[in-house]
């Protein structure tokens, strides 16, 4: 189990210049260098080459927030693992709730987090229920998620990857609200059992596990000292380098 809890800012479609994005990425590089935190920012594909240069020194990863799976040139608008890799991209975010809303599938996700592999950058693998039903079938959709997401991988593998659970009526501007430090420890663990199901619990317990879902600077804390998970998927706040930054100072506390 990592010691030091992993922070990862997804920018999405934001901010709207290079400008804006090369402020921000040097206001948060700024407030980081003395926390004991690791730190991963996934800017928009448009700012990874502008960032590439300052990522290279100080305590921030670069991350991208979406790779292809495909091989060859002869795919228009695709921008693939070994591309990311130039750049210094270091982690890249497979299976976002709002990929699959758009249908991507479980098996391109496992294409795309084994492209990723193949070109030597970390894929943070994102699953989550749609909602909480009062018959708890949601932990069956958990599962088959996690086990289509991963198909393919290999033990050794999955001690490359990291999972983030994020719920998905707890994302966006239309969730219901974040889930609770004491709802986010039992999926924690569900999400546990099904990796050591697949890979055995030796491995299991070198995979991250980060909370993605409506987190802030207010509830931060309380997720990752009662959550049971390692780190934290940081979606709107992570695009303000104030909300972000203490975020960070929260998870260096703990």
């Amino acid at each position: 189990m990592r010691k030091r809890p992993l922070i990862v800012g997804n920018w999405k479609m934001s901010p709207d210049t290079a400008r804006e994005a090369r402020a921000l990425f040097l206001s948060v590089k700024k407030s980081a260098r003395t926390a004991r935190v690791d730190i991963i920012v996934c800017p928009p594909f448009s700012f990874l080459s502008l960032l590439a240069n300052d990522a290279k020194t100080g305590k921030i990863s670069l991350g991208a927030q979406d790779v292809s799976a495909e091989k060859g040139s002869a795919h228009t608008g695709e921008v693939s693992a070994p591309m990311l890799s130039s750049l210094g991209v270091r982690y890249v975010i497979v299976g976002h709730s709002e990929l699959r809303a758009k249908g991507e599938t479980d098996g391109i996700i496992s294409a795309k987090a084994r492209a990723a592999l193949d070109a030597k950058i970390v894929p943070i693998v994102c699953v989550g229920e749609q909602k909480r039903d009062e018959h708890a079938l949601y932990f069956d959709e958990l599962s088959r998620q996690i086990k289509g997401s991963l198909s393919g991988l290999s033990r050794k593998d999955a001690e490359k990857i990291i999972v983030a659970y994020e719920p998905v009526w707890a994302i966006g501007e239309n969730a219901s609200g974040a889930d609770t430090p004491e709802g986010t420890e039992e999926m924690a663990l569900f999400v546990r059992k099904t990796l050591a199901d697949m890979f055995g619990e030796k491995v299991a317990h070198t995979i991250p596990i980060l909370y993605g879902g409506s987190v802030s600077e207010k509830n931060a804390g309380e997720y990752l000292s009662r959550g049971g998970v390692q780190g934290l998927l940081v979606g709107r706040a992570s695009q303000a380098a104030k909300s972000f930054s203490a975020i960070i100072s929260l998870a260096a506390a703990i």
